[in-house]
């Protein structure tokens, strides 16, 4: 394998159905985990990474990135206790730094980390995957959250579309399409009811991306000159899916997004988590050219597949199937003067013998294996023929 690149996965601590074990011998090397059981806002303290870390390195591992140091809600929208979470950031981001875990990915998405309308999607050869509908969602916003204003947001095709759809629905699979679009992220001891939901997203309200974005450089300003400190390499995550939702501000969802959201702290530890499925999930984005064009900023990578059935719908497909070009994004990566690029593969099919069991969404052991087993023979390939 080349020296330049390193294979993780994602692990969400002791309570993950897949264990170290099972990391290991799908022959990742890295860890991509985080301390899912502190509530966000509270510091990661030098025992709590250490026996995370130890655990880890007691597997034959290495904790090689942070997934995520998560942004309180506080910070996203300038509360009253931005100052004092910024300063708890800070901390947990400098004890990180002192256990040699100086890789932190996260994300500056409003409310939500990430939204699909499926989560057991049938795909063609008997596999479930997660996937997005633009008309089922609009299903959830129009007419179970009821969001003020939610109909100028949908051509009124897809509102017609939507007010049928409603009707052959049953209450299970409405109940079922409300939990899976206001659900938290695997392994977060955090979720939203209803209510919850509507006050979280009303804190929104009236907010536009560059408004927005004054909050990131709020952010960054406060949290960049310790990342440099301490060369911690910070990685934004783009937004998932790539295209407006709910009213939301959304700041990292193409090139020129990235491009800004760099200009608000330009310096290289202000990098970018190269998401090849959120990104390619908008089919006006062209994954290889902004991997090219950032690769210096790029600081890890998740690599999965879309396959766009509409402007605004996908499922995820295949690691080396879909809209992603994945043989010229991984030579793209193999340019890469980082050393140790960790990447992971992204999401994976529940599959064989997970299907019907309990998995977290999108993280099943069998279908991230195939997934990495494909993308370490193309890294190999690709490195030989370049050698």
């Amino acid at each position: 394998m080349s020296q330049g690149l390193e294979q993780t996965w994602r692990w969400y601590g002791p309570d993950d159905p897949v264990t170290l074990k099972d990391i290991r011998q799908a022959g990742a090397t890295g860890i991509v985990t985080a301390l899912h059981h502190i509530p966000i806002g509270e510091v990661w303290t030098p025992e709590e990474i250490a026996i995370r870390r130890s655990t880890i390195e007691a597997a034959g591992l290495q904790w090689s990135v942070v997934e995520s140091l998560a942004i309180h809600e506080e910070i996203k929208t300038a509360g009253p206790k931005r100052d004092h979470l910024l300063e708890n950031y800070r901390i947990s981001m400098r004890n990180l730094a002192s256990a040699g875990i100086q890789r932190i990915c996260y994300n500056f998405m409003p409310a939500l980390d990430w939204t699909r309308t499926h989560l057991n999607a049938p795909f063609g050869d008997g596999s479930t995957a997660l996937s997005f509908d633009l008309v089922t969602f609009a299903v959830f916003d129009m007419l179970i959250l009821q969001r003020p204003g939610a109909e100028d947001d949908y051509p009124e095709s897809v509102r017609q579309e939507a007010a049928a759809k409603m009707v052959t629905m049953t209450e299970s699979e409405l109940l079922e399409l409300e939990q899976t679009c206001i659900a938290g992220l695997p392994g977060a001891n955090q979720g939203f009811g209803m209510a919850e939901f509507r006050s979280a997203i009303a804190k929104y309200e009236g907010m536009d991306a560059e408004r927005y974005r004054e909050h990131v450089r709020y952010f960054l300003n406060a949290i960049m000159p310790t990342a440099i400190e301490w060369d911690v390499k910070m990685a934004v995550h783009p937004d998932d899916p790539p295209f407006d939702i709910l009213g939301l501000p959304r700041i990292v969802s193409s090139r020129e997004d990235i491009q800004a959201y760099f200009d608000l702290y330009d310096h290289p530890n202000n990098g970018l988590t190269l998401c090849t499925g959120s990104l390619g999930s908008n089919p006006q984005n062209n994954c290889v050219s902004i991997a090219d064009h950032f690769l210096d900023r790029i600081h890890f990578v998740h690599l999965r597949n879309v396959t766009n059935y509409d402007e605004k719908s996908f499922i995820e497909d295949n690691h080396l199937e879909g809209e992603v070009d994945m043989f010229e994004i991984m030579r793209v990566l193999l340019r890469s003067k980082t050393a140790s690029l960790p990447y992971r593969p992204d999401h994976g099919h529940r599959m064989l013998f997970e299907l019907g069991r309990t998995v977290n969404p999108g993280y099943s052991a069998i279908g991230r294996l195939r997934g990495l087993a494909e993308l370490r023979g193309l890294e190999l390939g690709i490195a030989r023929s370049m050698s």
